[in-house]
């Protein structure tokens, strides 16, 4: 058995933490549980937070596109946050350009970024 990525819902939002290096059959299961559990909660958005990824390799960027095209054909957008510049120039070297996976610098934007996205106005502090 292997770990899994827990699955929090914020509102109308899930979000995925990532808090340790991903095994393939790792970022497999978080694709099935986090589909389950937007059709389950209704959820409108997705915040995957990799802040805590050294390294991302081809598998595992490719799957972070495929759960963002899954995550839209269920009606929720997703924005990948926290992506350090490393990972964000090995993605690039590997050719991967996450076609239609927005991304944010930290949390916070990734939530507005969703928000303005659902024309809802901007988070008061």
């Amino acid at each position: 058995m292997t770990d899994r990525v827990p699955v929090l819902k914020i509102g109308d939002v899930l979000l995925v933490s990532i808090q340790i290096d991903l095994e393939d059959q790792m970022v497999m299961d978080l694709q099935e549980d986090l589909s389950q559990r937007i059709v389950d909660t209704g959820a409108h958005g997705v915040v995957i937070d990799i802040s805590a990824l050294e390294i991302v390799d081809s598998f595992v960027g490719r799957m972070l596109a495929s759960i963002a095209a899954i995550s839209r054909v269920l009606g929720a957008e997703t924005v990948v946050v926290g992506m350090r510049p490393a990972v964000a120039m090995t993605l690039v070297e590997l050719g991967l350009s996450l076609g239609g996976v927005r991304t944010a610098l930290n949390l916070e934007q990734g939530i507005g970024e969703l928000r303005r996205s659902r024309g809802a106005g901007p988070v008061r502090p």
